[in-house]
């Protein structure tokens, strides 16, 4: 391509090789530092992108010094065709139809020194159809954050926090239970403790012993009234003043002890 000049060239100078300024070795050190952070941070990206990938193992050192591949928790897992479940049951008093609540696990690096198991999916059944939609979508939800992995321990405070508005009930061992969904909390949290997931809440040495301590005086206390509590006489009969015993009653218009025959009426 030609270009055409109009005006007259004047001024000018040539620049040799030897006219160039040197780097100063300082200029040269930052450049250096600069150039390995920036390769440091590319490094960095590309690990964390190659580690958010789902699918992918990642390479860990075993105790040996042997690397190996584990797999992790993700939703890209398929389905394995035979899964570890248990099941559980759940009869609250204010159904007729118990619930089966049965979470099923999946085995990850199985036979290796990095085995563990983590829920892969739960299903509720029950006879009460008066549930069945909520029960659908509650079940579809967790088993979706099951598979999604990660730390899945938030569920059972989440579900314990639901309360019934019309009121919760008792269990048969003295336990409150605000809601169905709280007890379903309650099940999965004894289901991760199960596997390992999740650590039991244990008393401390000093809770422990105020517990016991306070646990014996109870149990002294009912030691002491054992002898009223088996009683071979009507109940509500008052205590007899000849011979101690609680076996007073009204037998034809007359205080009466059914123990020793002692009567008010002679």
């Amino acid at each position: 391509m030609t270009i055409k000049i109009d005006r007259k060239i004047i001024k000018y100078q040539v620049q040799k090789p030897e006219d160039k300024p040197q780097d100063k070795p300082a200029d040269k050190a930052a450049e250096a530092r600069a150039a390995a952070a920036k390769a440091a941070s590319e490094a960095r990206t590309a690990a964390e992108a190659r580690v958010a990938q789902p699918g992918e193992s990642e390479l860990v050192r075993d105790k040996n010094g042997h690397t190996a591949k584990v797999i992790r928790m993700h939703e890209r897992l398929e389905r394995p065709e035979v899964l570890v479940g248990s099941t559980y049951k759940i009869k609250t008093p204010i159904s007729d139809h118990a619930m089966y609540v049965t979470i099923n696990d999946i085995v990850l690096n199985e036979g290796t020194e990095f085995e563990q198991r983590r829920p892969f999916e739960i299903f509720i059944y029950s006879k009460n159809l008066d549930h069945f939609q909520w029960i659908v979508a509650l079940t579809r939800i967790i088993s979706a954050v099951f598979r999604k992995g990660g730390d899945v321990t938030f569920l059972v405070d989440e579900l314990k926090a639901v309360f019934d508005p019309r009121g919760g009930y008792w269990q048969p061992g003295g336990k409150f239970m605000p809601s169905i969904i709280a007890e379903l909390g309650h099940v999965i949290e004894k289901h991760l403790q199960t596997i390992g997931l999740l650590r039991k809440r244990e008393l401390d040495v000093h809770q422990q012993k105020l517990v016991d301590q306070k646990r014996a005086e109870f149990q002294a206390r009912a030691r002491q009234s054992d002898a009223f509590a088996k009683s071979h006489f009507p109940e509500g009969a008052q205590l007899c003043g000849r011979c101690s015993t609680a076996a007073v009653v009204m037998l034809d218009g007359c205080m009466t002890c059914l123990n020793c025959g002692d009567s008010k009426c002679g």
